[in-house]
């Protein structure tokens, strides 16, 4: 499958949700914002959301610090 990450094209395998997504790139999803074809997929729904061919994704990354 192909999609747009970030805007990068990435090609991917196994991954049917954006949990499966999240997870396959290594990263905490309570530290994560995920936009899917610009609409918002809030976390209580990462698991349910699924990834498709041409999906363009945008992964945001919380920080903390002081």
């Amino acid at each position: 499958m192909q999609i747009q990450l970030n805007g990068e094209g990435h090609s991917l395998a196994g991954v049917a949700t954006v949990a499966d997504l999240v997870a396959n790139l290594g990263l905490d999803p309570r530290k994560v914002a995920v936009e899917r074809n610009l609409e918002i997929v809030p976390k209580s729904l990462f698991a349910e959301t699924p990834v498709a061919n041409g999906d363009r994704i945008e992964i945001v990354t919380f920080i903390g610090g002081g």
